[in-house]
């Protein structure tokens, strides 16, 4: 069947790219801030990737794995690949870990087809944004929680820091925490604080600690 000749020489349709409507027919044109997750074979770890291309080159990366220990390396040598590089170019480049390259393919799917987070961010997002998305103690919000049939849930770590202590109403329910604040603590520390002033001033709570019932540590095994 031929394409009525009224339709021939459109070209593909417009996206949106950094408040602007593109049609896309070359890598160059390709500019974006955008996220994208993957994981590796076995399916025992993932990555999140969020990258910021202007004309199609990566000017900024930021990797954050979970999983294996060798993830952690792997993100390493990752982010010194990515910056500089086409987009083209990293698809088509080894990024060490499976879920890094899942990642990369599909952050590489939403800024072709216009799906960035700066689709409709006039000049788009400046070098440095991904670094923000931590906030200030520059680290990513991990959440590490167990439970357990007899023993109920514990709380380890969550956006707020590393959990010391759980608070229980009358019902053995979790209404609050305490937790200290990894962030603050460590800049404490190395602005000289004492360990142990440092950590009671990174100490805070959460919820209705104070009107717990009964106090638990989180990271007791028996």
């Amino acid at each position: 069947m031929n394409c009525p000749k009224n339709m021939k020489g459109f070209g593909p349709s417009p996206i949106p790219e950094e408040a602007k409507w593109i049609q896309l027919k070359d890598i160059k044109q390709v500019s974006g801030f955008s996220h994208g997750c993957g994981m590796c074979a076995p399916q025992q770890g993932t990555c999140k990737l969020t990258l910021n291309v202007k004309d199609g080159i990566i000017k900024e990366a930021l990797v954050e794995t979970i999983g294996c220990s060798g993830m952690t390396h792997s993100a390493a040598m990752a982010a010194e690949i990515l910056p500089g590089k086409t987009l083209l170019e990293a698809l088509n480049t080894d990024l060490v870990c499976d879920a890094i390259n899942d990642a990369m393919k599909n952050i590489f799917l939403q800024l072709v087809y216009g799906r960035s987070q700066s689709a409709f961010s006039e000049g788009g997002l400046e070098v440095g944004s991904a670094l923000e998305d931590l906030g200030k103690t520059l680290s990513s919000n991990v959440a590490t929680v167990y439970s357990q049939d007899k023993k109920g849930t514990r709380y380890l770590n969550l956006a707020e820091g590393y959990i010391t202590k759980e608070g229980l109403d009358e019902n053995g329910e979790i209404i609050g925490y305490e937790y200290v604040s990894i962030g603050s603590l460590m800049k404490m520390l190395r602005e000289g604080t004492d360990a142990k002033s440092a950590i009671e001033k990174a100490t805070k709570t959460y919820g209705r600690f104070n009107e717990a019932k009964q106090i638990i540590d989180p990271r007791r095994v028996d």
